[in-house]
């Protein structure tokens, strides 16, 4: 029986989190080998900037929880962060790299340049869809 590729956290948005989201990713990518080098790599770093964006700006006066749901299918690899922070005000197509001298501030448009989607939305707390289709 073939194992389902799609793998469910749940917890605080904290450091503990990111490392958790690293080694379900480490999962996922056991359970599909057949998901190309490149491919593994770019999905891999735009994850890890938005689990670490959404750990790093979870301030709240109340821990903020989030689920990830991480999917690999035929022709794509996903991952759905949803958070109970309060509505983050980004404008997606704003995004853009910083200068060499910065910081900071390079995760979202590392996460642009490397996936086909990321999709932002804000109704209740924040839902980011993450999309790479599988070129391998």
């Amino acid at each position: 029986m073939a194992t389902e590729p799609t793998i469910r956290l749940e917890g605080v948005a904290d450091d503990a989190l990111v490392d958790r989201v690293h080694d379900a990713l480490d999962e996922l990518l056991r359970r599909v080998p057949d998901v190309g080098d490149e491919d593994a790599m770019l999905f891999r770093l735009a994850v890890s900037e938005v689990a670490t964006n959404v750990a790093e700006h979870a301030l709240a006066r109340e821990p903020v929880h989030v689920t990830v749901e991480l999917e690999a299918d035929a022709d794509a690899l996903s991952a759905v962060f949803t958070d109970t922070a309060e509505p983050a005000l980004i404008d997606l197509g704003s995004v853009s790299m910083p200068g060499s001298d910065a910081e900071s501030g390079r995760g979202l448009a590392i996460a642009l340049a490397t996936l086909d989607e990321l999709v932002h939305e804000t109704e209740r707390g924040n839902v980011w869809r993450l999309r790479r289709l599988r070129r391998d």
